[in-house]
């Protein structure tokens, strides 16, 4: 058996690299080891599971980078041993399709499938310059002014917050109203994001950032886990090195779900990352 290296054959220096490290066990099945650092309230964080298997695709096919990818959380994931079993379904010239599931173990030792994606892949190396675009990064407060998990008026949350120890996340005082109990009910949530250990953004780490913030249902008013559903997430360029800005908004909560809109936006204030969940509101 292997382990997958991190790009460019360096080996993992960083925490978030040794925590979606996948160990090769046979063609398309890898072994992997789901870190308790990456948990909040009781489960893992969706984001870090989706850098994971987006790491594993990434070895799997024959194109590096992550162009889309979306994933379907079917059960929550807790620590522990998990394998992630990966197939190619079409490859191109400038793209390759795949899909892949991660699972884990029951009391009896059967298999529980917790996410499956399905991925396109290519090289954001080789794309055009050629950039038309109406989006703008929206406005951020200087992050010296922005509030991170140590200036935080908030109670603790109840079960783990270990996730936050392992993120730099400075949250835009216009949208930490819940923090102090006066939600601003505009169901946004803007941050500059960065991992605590300073490894700078790639393609992976972008699938962790549009899932890091606090969910945008705390704006709204409403308290406690909002589990994801289902989250597509669109890579668009490689980030600049700096710390990312991240803005998620919802529109509409009915029925108990809402959508999150998320944009990543680089230190060369290009738009790195889209993407759009639907999770479950909280009951709160």
């Amino acid at each position: 058996m292997s382990s997958i290296e991190t790009p460019g054959g360096a080996s993992a220096t960083s925490e978030f690299d040794r925590d979606t490290a996948v160990t090769l066990r046979e063609p398309g099945v890898y072994d992997a080891e789901l870190s308790a650092g990456w948990t909040i309230i009781r489960a893992v964080n969706g984001g870090y599971l989706l850098a994971l298997l987006g790491r594993a695709l990434g070895d799997h096919l024959p194109h590096p980078d992550p162009f889309t990818i979306s994933a379907h959380y079917l059960t929550p994931s807790v620590p522990g041993p998990a394998v992630i079993r990966a197939e190619t379904v079409r490859t191109g010239r400038t793209l390759s399709t795949g899909q892949a599931s991660l699972y884990q173990y029951a009391e009896d030792g059967t298999e529980v499938e917790r996410i499956r994606v399905l991925a396109s892949y290519g090289d954001l190396a080789t794309l055009p310059d050629d950039v038309r675009t109406s989006a703008t990064p929206p406005a951020f407060a200087p992050i010296d002014q922005c509030f991170g998990a140590s200036d935080s008026p908030a109670p603790p949350i109840p079960g783990s917050s270990a996730i936050t120890e392992r993120l730099d996340l400075r949250l835009d005082p216009s949208t930490v109203g819940w923090a102090i109990g006066a939600p601003s009910g505009k169901g946004e949530m803007r941050a500059w994001f960065g991992l605590a250990d300073g490894r700078d953004a790639d393609p992976l780490s972008l699938l962790l950032a549009v899932d890091a913030l606090p969910p945008t249902s705390f704006e709204l008013g409403l308290k406690g886990w909002t589990p994801t559903v289902e989250l597509t997430t669109h890579i668009r360029c490689r980030p600049a090195p700096g710390p990312l800005r991240v803005s998620i908004t919802t529109r509409n909560l009915a029925g108990g779900f809402l959508e999150e809109d998320a944009e990543v936006w680089d230190s060369a204030d290009r738009l790195v990352a889209q993407s759009r969940q639907l999770a479950r509101a909280p009951r709160g």
